[in-house]
C-alpha cells in the first residue's frame, strides 16, 4: 500500500455530468491534492482552471499515469470506459476510485478485482448510497431485527431526462438500488429476472422491471427509467412487524417507519390460518445528515493512508456488475429468470 502521506496526489478523469461533484470534494479534503484534471474536452479547462487554481488540466491519462508523485486516479467517464481506463490505472499501481458500474462485462469486472489485489492497490466503485444516512439508518434497523421477517422490497428510480442512448436503464440507473438492496439484506440473490422496452430509439430499454429472487424468500422488485412524469427515487421494506419507506427526494421525512404488520397466529384451523393486522404509530426518525459523497471519498482517502479496506470495495462492485450482467441477459431472452449460480 502507499506510504502514510499527510496529502494524497489524485488524478480524476472526467469532468462531465458527475465529475464537478467529485472535483469539488476532492479539491475541498484536506487530505487530498487534486493535481490533474483529465477530460477530452478542453472547453471545461477555463472553468476548471476558475474553480480548482493549482490543478493540472490534461486531455489524456496517459500523460500523468506515469507520474511518481500521484497516488490515486478517479473515474467519472461514461461506463463504457471505465474498463479500459480502470486497467491503465491499476497497471500503473495507482490506488482507483471507479463511478459506478465497475465496468460493463463480468469477465472485465472479474479482472480489475484481480488485477488490484495483484498490484494491493485499494479498489473502490462509487455506490455512494452505502454512505447515505438513510440507507445506513434502514441498516441497522434491520440488523436489530426491528421490522421482523423481511417480506419484499421495491425501488422506484425514475425520472424524466438525461436520456442516454449507448447504455439502457438498467445499467445507467438500477446500479443504485441493486447496491441498496444488497448493502441492506447482506447477501447476493439466488436468481435475477428482468423485462424493458426501447421506447424512444429501438437500441437501449429506456424502462426497466428487475426483480431479484432471495433466499427466504425474499423478493426485491426495482423500477428504473429516463421516461417517467416525475422524479421519484423511494424504496419501501415491508417486514412482519415494521414497514419502512425511504424517500431521497423528501426534503424532510426521507424515512418513514410504519408500525404496522400481519401476523400468522396459531394452528391451522379448517385448513386456514388465522391472521392479525397490527396498524400503529408512523416514526419519522431524525438523521445525521451528512454530504454522502464526501464521506465515500473520505474513505477511500482513509483506505489509502491507512491501508484498511473501504466499506464499498472492488468485491462490492464486482457483486453488482453480477447482479447487472444477470439482469441484462434475462432481458434478452424476454425475462426468463437467470441464476446467479450460472454466471460463475
Amino acid at each position: 500500500m502507499t506510504e502514510k502521506k499527510d496529502k494524497i496526489r489524485v488524478a480524476q478523469v472526467g469532468f462531465g455530468y458527475w465529475g464537478p461533484n467529485l472535483a469539488r470534494n476532492l479539491y475541498q479534503m484536506p487530505n487530498v491534492d487534486l493535481a490533474y484534471l483529465v477530460d477530452k474536452d478542453e472547453t471545461v479547462f477555463p472553468r476548471v482552471r476558475e474553480l480548482y487554481p493549482g490543478t493540472a488540466t490534461v486531455t489524456d491519462l496517459s500523460a500523468v499515469v506515469d507520474d511518481a508523485d500521484l497516488d490515486a486516479i478517479v473515474i467519472a467517464t461514461p461506463a463504457r470506459s471505465h474498463y479500459s481506463l480502470a486497467k491503465t490505472a491499476l497497471l500503473a499501481d495507482k490506488h482507483l476510485f471507479v463511478e459506478k458500474p465497475l465496468a460493463m462485462d463480468l469477465t472485465h469486472a472479474r479482472e480489475l478485482v484481480d488485477l488490484a489485489r495483484e498490484r494491493q492497490r485499494v479498489l473502490m466503485v462509487g455506490h455512494i448510497f452505502e454512505y447515505n444516512s438513510a440507507v445506513r439508518y434502514i441498516k441497522a434497523a434491520l440488523d436489530r431485527g426491528d421490522l421482523g421477517e423481511v417480506y419484499y422490497l421495491y425501488s422506484r428510480r425514475v425520472n424524466l431526462g438525461r436520456v442516454q442512448s449507448d447504455i439502457n436503464a438498467l445499467w445507467s440507473i438500477a446500479p443504485h438500488d441493486i447496491s441498496i438492496a444488497l448493502y441492506l439484506l447482506g447477501r447476493m440473490p439466488e436468481a435475477v429476472s428482468c423485462h424493458g422496452s426501447a421506447c424512444l430509439n429501438g437500441a437501449v430499454e429506456d424502462v426497466i422491471f428487475l426483480t431479484l429472487h432471495f433466499s427466504g424468500p425474499i423478493l426485491c422488485h426495482v423500477h428504473a427509467s429516463w421516461l417517467d412524469p416525475s422524479k421519484q427515487r423511494e424504496m419501501t421494506i415491508v417486514g412482519s412487524e415494521k414497514m419502512v419507506v425511504y424517500n431521497d427526494v423528501a426534503s424532510e421525512d426521507t424515512i418513514r417507519i410504519y408500525d404496522k404488520g400481519v401476523y400468522r397466529r396459531g394452528d391451522p384451523i379448517y385448513g386456514e390460518y388465522q391472521f392479525k393486522v397490527h396498524s400503529g404509530d408512523i416514526l419519522v426518525p431524525r438523521l445525521d445528515m451528512r454530504e454522502p459523497l464526501r464521506e465515500e471519498l473520505n474513505d477511500f482517502a482513509r483506505a489509502i493512508q491507512t491501508g484498511t479496506p473501504p466499506q464499498v470495495d472492488g468485491e462490492n462492485g464486482l457483486r453488482v456488475v453480477t447482479v447487472l450482467a444477470a439482469g441484462q441477459r434475462s432481458l434478452e431472452q424476454n425475462g426468463v429468470k437467470v441464476e446467479i449460480a450460472s454466471l460463475r
